[in-house]
């Protein structure tokens, strides 16, 4: 919780000209009020007040910011963790993999900060033989590659479809944190459950890409859906 700063007017923090005591005293800068406190004095009192009072907020809004950026580095770490993990857990077809760079590559579409931080946990990791790679992916390249396809939620819903729609047949692990990425065909999407990061399977989607998910997979999902 935040230290509330004083009830101040508004007008007062963010005025951008120099008021002097004739705004506020009409044409008397002497004039006591009924209390025999000067009006001058009264002014002296609002100056002094006033940056405090902005301080205040300022920190106040900043803390906050603070907060809210702490909030966000830890959803992508967990996301970035849960795409490595994936990896461990799904099977793909040998054919999948190139002969010249048979490496696990992991596309991430719309979101560079996650890509960054999926960089650094997969240096010098690999699965089952094959070196793990990041992707950051740009509007119109090829997913042939790809292993697993990650799309933020941020992306333009065009792109999104697009992007989906191109990996529609492959051997490609598609996840997304958008609620409109299930309709357009994604097979895992990140949900938020109990105030923890979960993630939803869609297997309708998963058995024409012929990929193989791991029961212990499945077993943490928040839930699976389409199974038989």
């Amino acid at each position: 919780m935040f230290w509330r700063a004083p009830r101040v007017h508004f007008s007062l923090l963010f005025s951008t000209r120099s008021e002097s005591p004739k705004h506020f005293i009409g044409k008397s800068c002497c004039k006591t009020n009924k209390t025999g406190v000067s009006v001058t004095e009264r002014w002296s009192l609002v100056r002094a007040l006033r940056w405090p009072c902005v301080l205040a907020l300022w920190l106040a809004l900043a803390g906050y910011a603070q907060a809210q950026s702490a909030g966000t580095a830890l959803e992508r770490q967990v996301k970035a963790a849960y795409l490595l993990k994936f990896a461990s857990f799904v099977e793909w077809p040998d054919s999948s993999f190139g002969r010249a760079d048979p490496a696990l590559q992991i596309g991430v579409a719309g979101n560079d900060a996650l890509a960054e931080q999926l960089e650094r946990m997969v240096a010098g990791r690999s699965v089952n033989g094959h070196l793990l790679k990041v992707r950051r992916l740009q509007p119109g390249e090829p997913l042939g590659e790809l292993h697993i396809l990650y799309i933020d939620s941020a992306l333009e819903s065009g792109a999104m479809t697009s992007l989906l729609g191109a990996a529609h047949g492959l051997a490609l692990l598609t996840v997304s944190d958008a609620g409109e990425a299930v309709a357009l065909g994604c097979m895992i999407n990140f949900v938020v459950a109990d105030d923890k990061l979960r993630f939803d399977v869609e297997l309708r989607y998963v058995g024409p890409s012929r990929l193989r998910i791991s029961a212990r997979m499945l077993a943490v999902a928040h839930r699976v859906k389409g199974a038989s």
